[in-house]
């Protein structure tokens, strides 16, 4: 059993663990894999309009995703949210739970819509999950990402418009 909750600051520390890999690996997400953890924190929750977690039975944090609003002012309706699962805890519908978080937290947050503006293109389980979401590709953008191991390749626009 998953629960999701807004992070707090104990979190960080735990969250950090499961971000930095990631970055670190510069496969997914477009922070410089040499990123500081004070800039991630940044970025991650202070940054962010919100942060969440995602802890399991034992209380232990096994993802983390944040929401913001993906430009300002006029384009603020439309919300950006990032996502990471721990590698122990991927394969277990965590990604697909803080998803579907995120999309009732930003209907209750007033955004109509969500936007992820930077899927790689050879993140294909992320792109098949978004998808069976309802989430659509809008665009590609071509070469716009420096994969750490695979050079320059494609990454999406993926779009969902929330309903009430």
């Amino acid at each position: 059993m998953i629960r999701i909750r807004q992070i707090d600051e104990a979190d960080w520390g735990a969250a950090w663990r499961i971000v930095e890999p990631v970055f670190r690996a510069g496969e997914t997400y477009a922070f410089s894999p040499d990123i500081t953890e004070k800039e991630a924190f940044q970025a991650w929750v202070a940054g962010p309009e919100a942060t969440f977690v995602a802890v399991d039975q034992d209380d232990c944090i096994v993802g983390t995703y944040y929401i913001k609003p993906n430009q300002p002012a006029l384009g603020a309706h439309v919300c950006n949210c990032g996502y990471i699962v721990a590698p122990k805890a991927r394969g277990r519908g965590i990604a697909s739970e803080m998803c579907r978080h995120s999309q009732t937290e930003a209907r209750t947050r007033g955004f109509r819509a969500m936007q992820y503006n930077l899927v790689v293109s050879t993140n294909e389980g992320a792109i098949r999950l978004w998808r069976s979401l309802g989430f659509e590709i809008a665009g590609t953008l071509p070469g716009a990402f420096r994969h750490a191991r695979l050079g320059f390749v494609d990454a999406h626009v993926m779009y969902k418009t929330l309903g009430s």
